[in-house]
């Protein structure tokens, strides 16, 4: 084992995952980066999982215990973080898989770019997607591999798979750590880090194996739904783009176009148009607001634009469309 001080801290809370978490651990120990400590926070585990932690600190100087009260997964991850030694963390959950060269790629790649805050990795999904969903999000998430990718649609989904990504310490405690509040404590920290001009990447490469299992906090706790992605967008859209207000164009007047153009107008926001493709919507009046033909778009004037649209591939037809009307591509937001 190195004697040498860590280059990499692995920020691993743990509750109840003992069915899962001897493959963790063991993946961590394989790690090819011999520089790196496991910061375990074990959240109030009922099962046999502190057992198995302490076991694998006896065995590994590298793995440092932490107690937690049992406050939950936020408490856990900054407890975490206030307790690394190394100048990078990375995340890990307790039945994930990292590749043997994980913590190497990654942290090699942000030591030799100081400009580089966030860095991601591919990832496949451990025994196969249990759903559409699941295998289409991967698709997306795997294909943003830069700054700008990851920008561009950081209001459409979280572009970075949490398990999979490594900071800079100093970065992560500066935001103030991971927030606990009614929603997702990942897409909020992406969201607050992009907004302080923090800049993202991801390895082209899958170094995690990412577990789908109806266990996942993301399936079972009510702060993962989609009505509280929604809330955290709008409020990222209102602090954001829309801090001097509106007015917005509304691409889509199916039911996310709808619900979003709902939302906005009940917090002031000017709507001044949907533009739709549905020859059987145009020249109707939705929410105030008129329904519009794809060329109409241009003489709108000044606006925030907003893809919501959820089909396949309507993101990338509205943004061609978009640059045919010489619409500015930081005028042209996607929310779905």
């Amino acid at each position: 084992m190195s004697a040498l001080p860590p280059r990499v801290s692995v920020l691993l809370p743990v509750k109840d995952a003992e069915g899962t978490l001897p493959e963790c651990l063991a993946s961590l120990r394989a790690q090819t980066l011999a520089e790196h400590e496991v910061v375990a926070v074990d959240d109030g585990s009922t099962d046999g999982s502190r057992a198995l932690l302490e076991r694998a600190a006896e065995e590994d100087p590298r793995v440092r215990v932490l107690r937690s009260t049992g406050r939950g997964l936020v408490s856990a991850l900054n407890a975490g973080a206030a307790a690394a030694r190394a100048p990078l963390v990375a995340r890990m959950d307790a039945d994930d898989v990292a590749l043997k060269d994980r913590l190497r790629r990654q942290a090699t790649r942000l030591e030799a770019d100081e400009k580089l805050d966030v860095l991601g990795t591919q990832v496949e999904v451990l025994g196969g997607a249990r759903n559409d969903g699941m295998r289409a999000y991967v698709l997306w998430s795997n294909a943003l591999q830069d700054d700008a990718a990851m920008r561009r649609d950081l209001l459409v989904e979280s572009p970075l798979v949490h398990p999979s990504a490594m900071m800079r310490t100093a970065a992560l405690l500066g935001l103030g750590g991971y927030r606990d509040y009614d929603g997702p404590e990942d897409y909020d920290l992406w969201l607050r880090a992009a907004a302080a001009g923090f800049r993202f990447s991801k390895l082209p490469e899958v170094l995690l194996q990412w577990r789908d299992s109806e266990r996942r906090l993301t399936r079972r706790d009510p702060r993962y739904a989609p009505a509280r992605f929604f809330a955290r967008k709008l409020q990222a859209l209102l602090e954001g783009p829309l801090a001097a207000g509106g007015p917005v164009v509304v691409w889509g007047a199916g039911e996310i176009g709808k619900a979003w153009a709902r939302a906005l107008r009940a917090r002031g926001v000017l709507l001044c148009a949907f533009v739709e493709v549905d020859p059987r919507k145009l020249g109707q009046r939705i929410h105030g607001a008129p329904v519009l033909g794809v060329d109409e778009a241009k003489a709108l004037g000044p606006a925030l634009h907003l893809a919501a649209v959820g089909q396949p591939g309507a993101r990338e037809r509205i943004r061609e469309e978009a640059r045919r009307l010489w619409i500015a591509e930081a005028a042209l937001i996607a929310v779905a």
